[in-house]
């Protein structure tokens, strides 16, 4: 190949040479061979890619095929339910919400009724009328230690860094939860002006890194912590212990995205890639845990302090429960993450193979909490791929009081599921510090859509309750909704996770056999 690429130029160059001679007009040819020629000539020789110097120049087209494929299949092959990890029905929801367009389909459903896993609420008879329901029902959010306890909307803003995404999003992000009343959590990478710029109510999210109330060498700082915890604006403090998209691995975000204001907002140096502990040092065992608590809610004057959580080792979360009954020290809330939680950076089989599900941890969490009588003090918030009203009755079907998303949110900022999250290259400047592309996101625009999409969700969820005679989120349980496991066999979620009696994790007399070698492992002196 080599060798015919060498002869066929050399005869090409002779023939172009010679009418170049004898038509002045054929210079332009000439223009566009020899630039050819150089990048074939230059492929040969070269030692770093095999298709190119076996195949000169020609190889390049395979490098240039694979570069646009995605972006192909997206537009050109996927069929309306193919997309991952949205399909193209999902992400139109979303954008047709936020642009307050019409979100209605003709003709029935694209999906299998049949197929394995297919879901559905149990609508009722006694059906209440739509104009009767509450479009935005609070969940107080408060155990009987805290003492300013805080009204949620159903349906809030999940953990996103300043540095992850750019701050034209987080500006846009925040102005659209004041609008619309929700809550905006930081993420782990700090705690912004961005996020405090437009005045809406922001979860603080301090994950392992201790961001925004750390010490040089990365150790949690309380001066630092307390100063931030006491604006007006923040009003719940959350302990990130893991993710789902890469639980027990620790944030990253590349040198490319740390910028001057970054680093300082984030109280660390830039010129290298920024990467989160997998786990915290300011505590190193449930009851530390504990007076880590106690310490939090000291700080911020009495806020509601939660934990977020991929559930893994099922012995650690009891570790904790049992931590919080010996103690009485009670967390407000708990976020649980599922393992399908999107992230901008995560190793492949981190995503893939680590973190379990968010609905078998929702049944988990609950059963435990209910299992060792805390459940009351405490309330559970969800966040995984939760993007449409029956998103939402599924979580709290399943044992959550609220919910959080954060890719629903980005479509809702004009995200395209580019894919390009972790690249600096994101082309509609949400998951970008590129100035270039940030500017195409105007936050005064975008604002308005976040306000609007969070409004028309809650607006389906609550719609989809009152189908099923519902009149308060409160009331969802796990009866509502079903889900086929075969093709033959359909179960409620109270079939498929039975949950608990109330208190019986607290004697091992007892504890149901499925929990009890979790139970026994589990102590509240270690994790």
């Amino acid at each position: 190949m080599r060798k015919v690429f060498l002869v066929v130029s050399f005869t090409l160059l002779c023939i172009v040479g010679w009418m170049t001679y004898v038509n002045w007009k054929s210079v332009f040819l000439l223009l566009i061979l020899l630039p050819l020629v150089g990048m074939g000539l230059f492929d040969m020789y070269q030692s770093k890619r095999t298709i190119r110097r076996n195949f000169p120049l020609l190889g390049r087209m395979r490098y240039l095929l694979e570069s646009v494929g995605p972006a192909a299949r997206q537009y050109f092959i996927e069929t309306d339910l193919d997309g991952k990890p949205f399909n193209r029905l999902e992400r139109s929801l979303v954008y047709q919400r936020s642009k307050h367009e019409n979100d209605t389909t003709p003709f029935g459903t694209q999906l299998d009724l049949y197929e394995v896993g297919y879901q559905w609420i149990n609508h009722s008879i006694k059906a209440i009328p739509f104009s009767e329901v509450d479009l935005n029902p609070r969940v107080r959010i408060g155990s009987s230690q805290c003492e300013k306890p805080y009204d949620a909307s159903l349906y809030n803003i999940s953990a996103m860094s300043y540095g992850s995404l750019s701050k034209n999003a987080i500006m846009a992000l925040n102005s659209g939860a004041k609008q619309g009343g929700f809550y905006h959590n930081t993420g782990e990478g700090g705690l912004s002006p961005y996020h405090l710029q437009y005045g809406a109510d922001v979860v603080w999210n301090i994950g392992t890194g201790y961001f925004s109330c750390r010490n040089d060498d990365g150790t949690f700082n309380f001066e630092q912590y307390t100063k931030r915890a006491q604006y007006e604006q923040v009003k719940m403090i959350e302990i990130k212990f893991s993710q789902g998209a890469k639980p027990g691995h620790g944030g990253i975000l590349p040198k490319e995205k740390v910028t001057d204001e970054i680093a300082e907002i984030r109280l660390v140096t830039k010129g290298h890639d920024i990467v989160s502990p997998p786990s915290h040092s300011a505590f190193t065992n449930p009851l530390e845990l504990m007076e880590f608590i106690k310490l939090l809610r000291k700080g911020s004057g009495g806020k509601p302090i939660g934990m977020k959580i991929c559930i893994g080792n099922k012995s650690e979360f009891i570790s904790i429960c049992k931590a919080m009954v010996h103690t009485k020290t009670y967390f407000d809330f708990i976020t649980v993450d599922g393992g399908e939680g999107g992230t901008g950076a995560a190793p492949l089989e981190y995503s893939d193979h680590v973190g379990m599900p968010l609905r078998d941890a929702l049944a988990f969490v609950y059963d435990c909490l209910n299992g060792f009588d805390i459940k009351d003090q405490i309330k559970i918030i969800c966040s995984g791929k939760v993007v449409t009203g029956f998103d939402i009755i599924k979580t709290l079907a399943t044992g959550a009081d609220l919910c959080n998303s954060a890719r629903g949110m980005m479509f809702a900022l004009g995200c395209i599921q580019a894919l390009e999250c972790h690249a600096n290259t994101c082309p509609t400047g949400v998951a970008t510090q590129n100035p270039r592309l940030t500017k195409g996101l105007v936050p005064e625009q975008k604002s308005v859509r976040v306000a609007r999409f969070q409004f028309e969700t809650v607006k389906s969820a609550m719609d989809l309750i009152a189908s099923a005679g519902i009149a308060h989120p409160d009331q969802v349980d796990r009866h509502v909704v079903s889900m086929r496991v075969d093709r033959t066999t359909i179960q409620t979620f109270a079939e498929t996770y039975p949950e608990l009696d109330k208190g019986c994790l607290l004697n091992e007399d007892t504890v149901p056999k499925k929990f009890k070698p979790f139970w026994k492992k589990a102590s509240f002196e270690s994790f």
